[in-house]
């Protein structure tokens, strides 16, 4: 069993936890997920490592409640136990096996937006632990529902954008990036993480400015451990698998329009599970189409 040692509410129903998980903390690092399991009957969740504690033996993560798994895995208080904790799964970020000397002499940036935010900070974190300084963009449609501020702008030079301009720049992260780009900001290398039509429209921003780019696939990710085959990807002429294949690749290659169709198979599903878990006993099947009890 595996212990929350901390709960706290983030943002629009954004949660982060401290995990006890000496052997995980122990062994991973940034770029890397784990799979969580609240029971033996719960479904397994895939979550990028946000960060770690190695000495407290404790993992971070941060999810989002979007389905029924979710919503119960947030009900969960602190000296409660998951089931299952699983990890570390996928490779670990490209950066962190450069030799630093290279590594110093790159200019490096983040756009991340969403529970996309999470994944990005051991990233920056262990580059600002190296010595190595990296400009990070936020994006989110409001104020309210950006998350990890304060700890972002301790590893970074922060750039914070809202859609409504509630708060930072007025627009997208994608604009935000051309606006440094135009600036004068010049870049080897961009990593971008957050929804997959978000790192769709990073990466053609980038390929226009001619940016390298990595993105993290973990959206569509299931099982995380390459056996169901749900995270199928192309990239390039390439069949790969988010989950060990990644879950970083080049976003260039990425075909995004096939990687999302894919993610939409599963909502109906999804939906059909939140319902019966919101309705519990008056869940009947009423609609037509999930099979009621079944």
């Amino acid at each position: 069993m595996f212990k929350i040692l901390k709960k706290e509410y983030l943002a629009n129903n954004i949660w982060l936890m401290d995990i006890e998980a000496p052997r995980v903390a122990k062994h991973c690092q940034p770029g890397q997920f784990v799979i969580v399991k609240t029971d033996e009957k719960g479904e397994r969740i895939p979550l990028t490592v946000c960060d770690y504690d190695r000495e407290q033996g404790s993992v971070t993560i941060v999810f989002q409640t979007v389905g029924a798994s979710t919503t119960e895995m947030a009900k969960y208080e602190v000296g409660e136990s998951f089931m299952d904790f699983v990890g570390p799964l996928g490779c670990a970020s490209e950066l962190i096996k450069m030799p630093l000397d290279e590594l110093k002499k790159e200019k490096i940036l983040f756009v991340c937006g969403g529970v996309g935010t999470a994944p990005v900070y051991p990233q920056a974190k262990w580059l600002h632990d190296h010595g190595i300084e990296c400009d990070i963009i936020i994006g989110a449609r409001s104020k309210d529902i950006l998350i990890m501020e304060d700890e972002m702008s301790k590893v970074g030079n922060l750039y914070l954008c809202t859609d409504d301009g509630s708060y930072g720049f007025k627009g997208v992260g994608t604009a935000m990036l051309e606006k440094l780009v135009s600036e004068g900001h010049q870049y080897d290398l961009c990593v971008a993480i957050g929804p997959m039509i978000m790192m769709k429209f990073a990466c053609l921003t980038t390929k226009k400015l001619g940016i390298p780019t990595v993105v993290s696939m973990n959206p569509i990710m299931v099982d995380g451990t390459g056996m169901c085959g749900a995270c199928r990807l192309m990239v390039g002429n390439e069949v790969k698998f988010a989950c060990v294949d990644g879950p970083e690749f080049d976003g260039h290659l990425v075909d995004f329009d096939l990687a999302m169709k894919r993610q939409q198979m599963y909502k109906t599903e999804e939906g059909r599970a939140i319902l019966k878990f919101q309705e519990g006993k008056t869940h009947h099947g009423g609609c037509g189409n999930c099979g009621g009890e079944e």
